[in-house]
């Protein structure tokens, strides 16, 4: 069983800086796998949907994407989580959507955000293999979301107002 670890809250340095990517001797490692277990474990335990590393205060680019329904959003569509080491949005479909977002990082605040409806995405696995695909929908707006967050930019700075 993994750590539950702490999020990071709105105000602090570490959501606002840009992160740094993930070293191909990092890939494959125990750090690298450890990290992503109890990121995946804090992630479940708050009822996300996707984390980033800096919101428990590690400075890499890592995310994971797990949509599924759950008390705070009961309609998420269900997918495996999947782990992303230095994710890149390659490309993104003109179509936006509004979309309710809340984040673990600034709790009991939600807002509008427009998102791009399709994004392509390439990222290394833990193991370091290359991954090139295509989200969609809910799971294509948390994709943008922790990319984000490896960029320092909260949700909140994207609300329609």
């Amino acid at each position: 069983m993994s750590a539950i670890l702490a999020v990071a809250q709105r105000g602090e340095v570490i959501l606002t800086l840009k992160a740094a990517s993930v070293t191909t001797l990092e890939l494959n490692s125990a750090w690298l796998n450890e990290l992503a277990a109890t990121m995946q474990a804090t992630m479940l335990e708050r009822n996300g949907v996707g984390i980033a590393a800096p919101q428990v205060y590690v400075s890499k680019r890592v995310i994971i994407v797990a949509s599924r329904p759950n008390p705070r959003y009961p309609d998420a569509p269900e997918m495996d989580a999947v782990v992303m080491v230095n994710p890149e949005i390659l490309e993104k479909s003109e179509s936006t959507i509004l979309g309710e977002e809340g984040c673990l990082s600034v709790p009991n605040e939600r807002g509008q955000v427009a998102r791009a409806e399709m994004v392509m995405v390439k990222y290394f696995t833990l193991q370091g293999e290359l991954v090139e695909t295509v989200f969609h929908g809910f799971p294509a707006r948390i994709v943008q979301h922790e990319v984000d967050h490896l960029d320092g930019v909260l949700f909140v700075e994207r609300i329609e107002r």
